[in-house]
């Protein structure tokens, strides 16, 4: 018996009080939930409709990136958001869906602010744990007159995995092999639309601001060295917009909004400048 059952997910949603996730659709087996939650906005699919499925043949993530999205482990979910935002302020919800998964995580786990499976984001898209990647995010968006008709936020997170294929097994991991015991996708996927409801709420009304204090401490890019979009420097946090701030080797001040980061050394650790204290440094790892 599958842990994946729209009744049981709508039932939770009731017991949460969720503003989202009605209706919500799962398919045993889909191409992408991405695709499904498009072609239904495209149809008219309501505020909040979410598409789920146990198994994707083409998951993707970003740039194209392939997910592994194999039968009866993980959870594909993706979900219909209509929010009346200009196009130019849209590019942060990335973040600050990162951190709604990274809550629910932590809850999922158990974890405090200074444990060490604290969940970390990693600008721009993925949520971390111990430095392996647990989930990442895709937010589409398709435009009508200039102005936005649906943004499909998709989110793959890796739930009862136990192995990877050989060249994602070095930085991947899942909440099994973090440690996580009865784990359940339908309660799972019921909490993370529970959680995007009020955070997509709040971004609407007021922007990436309520969310940079969060960001801030669990920014794992944080005094770490990287390459991104040509630029070789160390990052220096998120800015209000969401960009990345790097410093380059020159000493320049860059900031960064798109593009694939490459690191040069261990990642920060989550909470790490609370656990050490005020004025302890900047730097996160």
């Amino acid at each position: 018996m599958s842990d994946l059952d729209p009744l049981r997910i709508e039932a939770e949603l009731e017991r949460l009080g969720a503003s989202i996730g009605r209706p919500v659709v799962v398919a045993s087996v889909t191409a992408s939930t991405n695709d499904d939650a498009r072609r239904a906005a495209s149809g008219g699919a309501p505020h909040g409709s979410a598409f789920l499925a146990d198994a994707q043949t083409q998951g993707r993530g970003r740039s194209g990136h392939r997910w592994h999205s194999p039968a009866g482990e993980n959870l594909y979910l993706s979900v219909v958001l209509r929010p009346k935002l200009a196009p130019q302020a849209l590019p942060p919800l990335a973040l600050v869906l990162g951190v709604c998964v990274a809550r629910v995580v932590d809850e999922v786990l158990g974890s405090s602010a200074t444990s060490s499976t604290r969940a970390g984001v990693k600008w721009p898209n993925d949520v971390l744990v111990d430095g392996k990647k647990l989930a990442g995010l895709l937010v589409e968006t398709t435009l009508r007159g200039g102005t936005i008709d649906a943004v499909i936020a998709g989110i793959g997170l890796n739930v009862h995995a136990a192995s990877f294929p050989e060249e994602l097994a070095p930085r991947a991991t899942s909440l099994h092999a973090l440690g996580g015991r009865g784990l359940d996708r339908s309660s799972i996927a019921a909490r993370l639309l529970a959680e995007i409801g009020h955070v997509a709420r709040m971004f609407e009304a007021h922007g990436l601001g309520p969310f940079l204090a969060e960001l801030e401490d669990r920014d794992v890019l944080r005094g770490v060295p990287l390459d991104v979009s040509g630029v070789s420097g160390t990052a220096a946090g998120i800015d209000p917009e969401g960009y990345l701030r790097v410093i380059g080797s020159d000493g320049t001040k860059h900031r960064i909004g798109s593009g694939s980061v490459t690191t040069h050394g261990p990642l920060g650790s989550p909470g790490a400048r609370i656990r050490r204290g005020p004025g302890a440094g900047e730097a996160a790892g």
